[in-house]
């Protein structure tokens, strides 16, 4: 099953207060998710249950450590690449000498803006920005609906502000660019195989995430980081990359991050932490993004990109030709091959699908599964509409739809491309407000695609994925909440009455931990200290 990877979403929401471009974006980030973890206040109820604020568990974070094989100096790191730093506690130590799933930890993460959801996702402050963290997933659409999971949970955030006397109203929006050369991220991550070459991933991702964003892009008013040059473009992102490879993830932007930091069984799974791609609010787009790029990740674990359609596509000069094709919205663009060939972005991605194409129906032929054929179908009927007719695609494709509604604009009040009108058109799309996200009153309107059931999404809010190992996290969360004491991707920490130390419970196998693995012992155990005593003595 080819598209089913465990996999995850993180997207930093921009955030404004309408009149005042100088207040404090980090003090309104916390202002927002500390008023979500409050009680509940707003139209929905809070994925945050019985008062609980467990804290983030910094302890098996090794954000400096890089996949080319070393680990950067703490003291020659930038501040922004030390994710581990608040309240990062010391080493753990064994509860018992039978106690192979459970560890204690000292100390707690501090930080207050900070908190883990009973869906199994984190939201917190990133940056200065809100961040919403999906939870693991594993197929493309389960991948769309926690991230819609998210954009609801940061609208209920935004009106329990504006319902709080004393806090300062805010603007949310799902983009990456302010538009004055701020960039913030929308992060993908995939489990894969440790075994597999990093010079490889290199080799055969750099040509297509140069080229995916023909149908992942979000589109933007303005060329150039800080959009001084007139025009529209097909990225958010893309201007904002300046290196093929690299640790960064704010500054010398790479097109492939380097970060080693599995959240898993080192030996066995490396975390591959793709920066590059834009927040997309079409859920097509979305589908499309997680799912191409598992697609091409389980080629390249098989060595199936040697030889095929795909196997020889590096490009002579990555950062260019990613900035020449978000530059380029007639997908007219020729970007150059290390061979000398010459070919547009589809045709590149095209090259991919045939080699998925051949793969899936080598490995699997009629047995493979509905995600994969989904995927399969919809990214050759996107490619076949971008070859044709680029506005056919725009019920699908965030840039596509945004660049009709801006040239509607344009042809009916003759506006230049730096017109202020237009960016604020830009802005508004990405609004979280149904009321005013243009994004959003298309879909209203049926003008978009839209996949997911309205109360799946409401669902998704405050229930975990049930196949992967944050259904133990969200329902520890939900059933344990006061005794949870802290969190993170690998564990989940309890504080039980009677026992010296905070109890660590480590879930370093993604695929552990699923409804059908500890369904059965959550429904026996009442307490927590039942389920941590059940653990212990198992």
């Amino acid at each position: 099953m080819t598209v089913r990877r465990v996999t995850g979403i993180e997207t930093e929401y921009g955030i404004s207060v309408p009149g005042d471009p100088g207040a404090n974006p980090m003090l309104l980030s916390a202002q927002v998710v500390n008023a979500y973890a409050s009680p509940a206040t707003g139209s929905m109820r809070s994925s945050l249950t019985g008062g609980s604020r467990a804290r983030w568990d910094y302890e098996d974070e090794a954000p400096l450590r890089d996949a080319r094989g070393y680990e950067i100096d703490r003291a020659k790191a930038h501040p922004s690449q030390l994710t581990d730093a608040p309240g990062r506690s010391p080493g753990t130590r064994r509860a018992a000498p039978n106690a192979s799933d459970v560890v204690t930890a000292e100390t707690e993460d501090p930080t207050m803006a900070n908190v883990i959801l009973t869906n199994g996702a984190r939201f917190y402050v990133d940056h200065a920005h809100p961040e919403y963290s999906s939870p693991e997933i594993l197929t493309p659409r389960d991948a769309v609906l926690w991230d819609r999971a998210g954009e609801l949970i940061l609208l209920d955030a935004l009106r329990r502000v504006a319902a709080t006397p004393g806090l300062t109203p805010v603007t949310i929006y799902k983009n990456n660019t302010d538009g004055k050369g701020a960039s913030y991220g929308t992060h993908e991550n995939y489990l894969m195989n440790r075994s597999t070459s990093f010079t490889d991933v290199v080799r055969h991702l750099t040509p297509f995430f140069v080229s995916r964003q023909v149908f992942t892009g979000a589109g933007r008013v303005g060329i150039g980081q800080d959009s001084a040059r007139p025009g529209f473009q097909i990225s958010q992102r893309a201007d904002f990359f300046e290196v093929e490879v690299g640790l960064e993830t704010t500054m010398k932007r790479p097109i492939i991050n380097t970060r080693d930091e599995p959240h898993a069984t080192v030996e066995k799974y490396r975390r591959l932490h793709v920066i590059i791609g834009d927040a997309t609010m079409c859920e097509v787009a979305t589908l499309l993004k997680i799912g191409t790029t598992s697609l091409v990740l389980a080629m390249l674990e098989a060595g199936a990109l040697e030889g095929g359609p795909a196997g020889n596509l590096q490009l002579a000069e990555p950062v260019r030709a990613l900035h020449e094709v978000s530059h380029d919205p007639g997908l007219t663009q020729l970007v150059r091959l290390r061979d000398g060939r010459r070919m547009t972005a589809v045709q590149l991605q095209r090259a991919y699908l045939e080699a998925a194409q051949a793969f899936v129906a080598d490995r699997y032929g009629e047995d493979a599964d509905a995600d994969t054929v989904e995927v399969l179908t919809r990214w050759e009927q996107i490619l076949t509409k971008l070859e044709t007719d680029v506005f056919s695609a725009a019920r699908e494709v965030d840039w596509i739809a945004k660049l009709r509604l801006l040239e509607g604009y344009r042809s009916r009040d003759g506006l230049d491309w730096d017109h202020a009108r237009l960016a604020a058109v830009d802005l508004q799309w990405s609004d979280i407000r149904p009321e005013k996200g243009l994004y959003l009153k298309l879909a209203e309107r049926g003008q978009v695609e839209r996949l997911l059931d309205p109360a799946d999404v409401a669902r998704a809010v405050e229930h975990p994925p049930t196949d992967t190992r944050a259904y133990f996290r969200g329902e520890c969360l939900a059933r344990y909440g006061p005794r949870v004491a802290a969190a993170s991707w690998d564990s989940v920490i309890f504080d039980i009455a009677g026992r010296g130390a905070l109890q660590r419970v480590p879930t370093l196998e993604p695929l552990r931990g699923t409804k059908e693995h500890v369904g059965a012992l959550l429904d026996r155990c009442e307490t927590a200290e039942e389920l941590v005593a059940a653990l212990t003595n198992g």
